[in-house]
């Protein structure tokens, strides 16, 4: 049986979520999330798009994108088919090493983008044993790029737009965005 086509909007925004299989580690290490990254910008490279909110998780990662130029099917198989054959050639995985197919939602406003943005920027911090024990002091996670207001060196990292969308008596700065994460809780 075939599966669903997704819905994609040239201008919508996406929470995407991929998870390993059996929730195993499938980022062991700086060097594979250095990989990841290698990855993503040889399909930027391909099929532009723009990254909003990363956190690079061991055994997942979030990202909140916009592809306006392809589908996220078209976008995310060569991410997840790349990655995937760099883990069996280094770390000698068989079979499938995500849990599923990706998981992607789409953020239609901007109070669901911040929420979902901090949501991902959080994600260390409120693990059941943190792993670290402030935001910016994680380092696979784009929260440090708004925090320390440093250019990413990822072209396809958009910082300017999150602060942007901050409601009235927020300061509109990278700085101001990063306030707000460490002022809002997850799902709020």
């Amino acid at each position: 049986m075939a599966r669903k086509r997704r819905a994609w909007h040239p201008k919508g925004y996406y929470h995407i979520i991929v998870r390993g299989n059996n929730r195993q580690n499938i980022f062991r290490n700086h060097e594979d999330v250095n990989e990841y990254f290698r990855v993503m910008d040889f399909v930027n490279g391909k099929f532009p798009f723009e990254l909003y909110a990363y956190c690079i998780m061991t055994n997942h990662a979030h990202l909140l994108l916009r592809s306006p130029i392809v589908p996220l099917g078209k976008l995310m198989a060569p991410l997840n088919r790349r990655y995937s054959d760099y883990c069996r050639k280094r770390h000698g995985y068989v079979g499938q090493i995500y849990q599923n197919r990706y998981f992607s939602k789409e953020v239609i406003d901007a109070t669901g983008l911040l929420q979902v943005s901090s949501y991902i920027h959080r994600n260390p911090i409120e693990t059941k044993q943190p792993m670290v024990r402030s935001m910016e002091l994680y380092p696979h996670s784009s929260y440090k790029y708004y925090f320390h207001e440093r250019q990413s060196p990822y072209p396809y990292l958009i910082i300017n737009l999150l602060p942007s969308l901050l409601p009235p008596g927020w300061e509109r700065t990278p700085q101001g965005y990063a306030k707000y994460c460490r002022e809002s809780r997850a799902g709020n």
